[in-house]
């Protein structure tokens, strides 16, 4: 039996909230570490909501539950760094997305600062030290758009993903 594309569209016009985050699950992403500091505390959460915007100006989103303990200190401060895990990282990237408490969380690891004073991991992929320059509100979360100031790239190691509900190591291929 072929569908004509409205009964097509109708059969599948509601997507149920646990469909949507199964699904989710099969879109691999990206781990990364999202920190701030300032006036608001320092803070820091565990992320793969976090996706390139534009490079004119360098800009990157990143999506925060408004419920989670953290929004009141990203709001503050107005500064935060997108660190993107490398492979060796997998327990730090529990560790800053449990009921850790803060001061813990920072004491897992080796951090410095560059130009907003967001702490940025060493030994992280990439770190982008960015300001929130925009924020919009869908549904449960905030969309925080972020200009980077500045970054660090590091040129070795692996990177780590979030697949399928569990962590999985990015080879980095060795050059010809």
């Amino acid at each position: 039996m072929i569908m004509s594309h409205t009964a097509l569209s109708s059969a599948f016009s509601r997507v149920e909230k646990q469909d949507f985050r199964n699904a989710m699950a099969r879109l691999g992403a990206a781990v990364n570490i999202i920190t701030t500091d300032g006036p608001g505390g320092r803070a820091g959460f565990t992320a793969s909501a976090v996706c390139s915007v534009t490079d004119s100006p360098p800009t990157l989103l990143v999506c925060l539950n408004r419920s989670a303990s953290v929004w009141p200190a990203f709001m503050q401060n107005q500064v935060l760094c997108v660190n993107t895990l490398a492979a060796e990282h997998e327990a730090l990237s529990n560790l800053f997305g449990g009921k850790t408490p803060m001061a813990e969380r920072f004491i897992a690891a080796d951090w410095a600062t560059l130009a907003t004073g967001a702490p940025i991991l060493n030994g992280a992929a990439v770190s982008f030290d960015c300001r929130i320059s925009q924020t919009v509100s869908v549904g449960t979360h905030d969309i925080l758009f972020c200009e980077a100031q500045a970054l660090v790239c590091n040129q070795q190691g692996s990177g780590l993903i979030y697949f399928d509900r569990g962590y999985h190591p990015l080879l980095r291929q060795e050059a010809c």
